[in-house]
Parts: structure tokens; C-alpha cells; sequence
């Protein structure tokens, strides 16, 4: 089974960030949760609701992180999960995230990304010429990225999964999870 290397931190989207750890775990895979410091972080809530024109957001779980980027190995790693949530907007500034996805990216390793998440790649130069999907009012910013946007709930690139969000979150898992296994990875 892989080991898969999860970069989050603080104000990821609960969803976005629990749901592929325990999916990953669920399937015998190991999840390593890897942010900018050693201490748990604070996830946030996202919803949508009536007569509001974004999304609304309250403070949700802690998330307990295994190491700091800094301490990341990436050869040590099998696959990359990117959650989204506002976490991608500081993470992606981080130089050790950028060494980190990289990596997966140079590789052609798998790489899943969710809501927000494919603003890390996007900054890093990562997505031109690529297919995405993400949270739809980033469509301009992938496009910007030279990026093909797609509005789906399991676009798949080569060995790159995204989607647009937590509701996307059953599709991208079932589609991430046949990369993962395509790509014929093991501890």
C-alpha cells in the first residue's frame, strides 16, 4: 500500500482534509498529514446557505499533523492529496511546499486535489497545459494558470484528480483511489 503525503494547515475545510485521511486509511493506505508546524491544525466548516451570495465558514476540528514541511521527505511519499479550504491560499508561498509538489508533479506521481487546493499547483506553474477542476469561482485563476478548467466532480489528468469541493468528495475519492492503484505504488 502507498504512503500519502496530505499538506494542509490552518482554515483547511474539515471535509476537504478529514474525508481523504480516513477514505486513504479506510483502504489500507497510509495517510501522513504534513503542515507548516508540528502542532494540530485548526480546520474550518464551509457551508452554503440561503441568501448568501459566498459560502459561510465556522471553526470545525483540529486535524493532528504527523511532521512540518520542513521535514518532509517527498521521496519518502507514494501520492499527494492537497485539500482545500483557505489553507492553499498561504501554504503555496511556503518553500518547502513548493520543493514538496514539485516533486510529485516532476515524477508524475499521483496528486489529488480538492476546492482550493489546485491554487498550490497553480502558483507553482504546475497546471499550465493541464485539466483541473476546482472550486468554480477559481476558474479564472486556473485559466490564468493555463489551465483547461472543468466543472466536475472527478476530473482526471494523467495521475492528477481534482474536484470542485467537499460535496465532489465520493466521486474524487473513487477516482483518486484507481490512480492510486493504477499507479502500482507500495510502501
Amino acid at each position: 500500500m502507498a504512503r500519502v503525503l496530505v499538506l494542509t494547515g490552518d482554515a483547511a475545510e474539515e471535509l476537504d482534509s478529514m474525508y481523504p485521511v480516513f477514505r486513504l486509511r479506510e483502504g489500507g493506505h497510509e495517510a501522513i498529514v504534513a503542515a507548516p508546524t508540528t502542532r494540530a491544525v485548526k480546520l474550518v466548516v464551509h457551508d452554503f446557505e440561503p441568501g448568501w451570495d459566498a459560502y459561510t465558514e465556522r471553526p470545525g476540528h483540529q486535524l493532528p499533523v504527523d511532521l512540518a514541511f520542513a521535514d518532509v521527505r517527498p521521496e519518502d511519499y507514494q501520492a499527494l492529496v492537497i485539500p482545500g479550504g483557505r489553507a492553499p491560499e498561504y501554504i503555496r508561498t511556503d518553500p518547502d511546499v513548493a520543493r514538496i509538489v514539485h516533486y510529485f508533479f516532476e515524477r508524475g506521481l499521483p496528486v489529488g486535489t480538492i476546492c482550493h487546493g489546485p491554487q498550490v499547483p497553480a502558483a507553482l506553474g504546475l497546471l499550465r497545459g493541464r485539466t483541473t477542476a476546482a472550486f468554480p469561482p477559481l476558474k479564472t485563476d486556473m485559466e490564468m494558470a493555463g489551465a483547461t478548467f472543468v466543472d466536475a466532480p472527478d476530473v482526471v489528468d494523467g495521475a492528477m484528480v481534482s474536484c470542485r469541493g467537499w460535496p465532489d468528495l465520493p466521486e474524487w475519492s473513487r477516482a483518486f483511489m484507481r490512480v492510486l492503484e493504477g499507479a502500482n505504488v507500495s510502501l
